[in-house]
């Protein structure tokens, strides 16, 4: 199942950046804080001149599948990776899905999980991820998958995880059936899926959808947080947890 192989010897690059990855971006390492623990996330250093380079290039039809959504740090990534903690993890299975750059993966590794798949259907997501599991030395616990969970049917490779976590992704209303029935088909027995979004972004609908097939049970997290003025803000993110009847 891992497919953190694919860094290994010339294809890692210079300082564990994929080659493909560096033709294609000007990159960084950012350090990020986790509960006093540091973790280093490869991240685009100029991006509104990459931004402006799809433009230019015509690149961008549909801007919620085509623009470079999974290069943000996005702070529910942050809520949900610690959140898990609370869930006994030692010894325990984690599916990540559209983990883009697998933020909530990476910190969801300190807190002790035996396996960690993180897993999207972007291939440039998919080398970032790859090369923060490679940076942050988590690559005996992390590996990173291709998944398209809307793919339909049933895939044995990713069957039987002990839990299934999500951030950030109920924003595709289209996607809302199609992940239902993964989480259903893959889920093992008495296991929970989490899906964790910032409130604003909630979606009614999906727990209705949800509530058709498994216990659903919703709480409210808040977090402090600082803007890019200095200025202190609170945020509210809903934590959606999925049971099956």
């Amino acid at each position: 199942m891992a497919d953190n192989s694919s860094l290994s010897g010339a294809d890692a690059g210079q300082g564990g950046v994929p080659g493909r990855v560096s033709q294609k971006f000007d990159t960084h390492f950012e350090k990020l804080d986790v509960d006093g623990q540091a973790l280093e996330v490869l991240s685009i250093s100029n991006m509104p001149a990459h931004l402006d380079r799809l433009l230019a290039a015509n690149a961008i039809h549909d801007p919620l599948r085509d623009l470079p959504l999974w290069a943000k740090i996005w702070p529910a990534s942050f809520v949900l990776g610690r959140f898990l903690r609370k869930y006994e993890p030692a010894g325990k299975s984690l599916l990540e899905l559209g983990a883009g750059m697998g933020i909530c993966s990476l910190i969801a590794a300190r807190y002790g999980f035996a396996r960690i798949v993180a897993t999207d259907i972007n291939e440039d997501a998919l080398d970032f991820a790859r090369a923060n599991v490679l940076r942050n030395n988590l690559q005996e616990t992390v590996s990173v998958a291709t998944l398209d969970v809307a793919a339909g049917g049933t895939n044995p490779r990713f069957k039987g995880f002990d839990f299934i976590a999500a951030s950030e992704l109920l924003y595709i209303d289209d996607l809302h059936r199609p992940l239902l029935k993964f989480i259903g088909r893959h889920l093992a027995r008495g296991g929970k899926a989490f899906l964790c979004s910032d409130l604003a972004r909630e979606k009614p609908r999906f727990r209705k959808l949800a509530s058709q097939d498994f216990s659903v049970s919703e709480g409210r997290i808040g977090v402090k947080s600082q803007d890019e003025d200095g200025q202190e803000q609170r945020r509210i993110f809903s934590m959606m947890i999925l049971e099956r009847k």
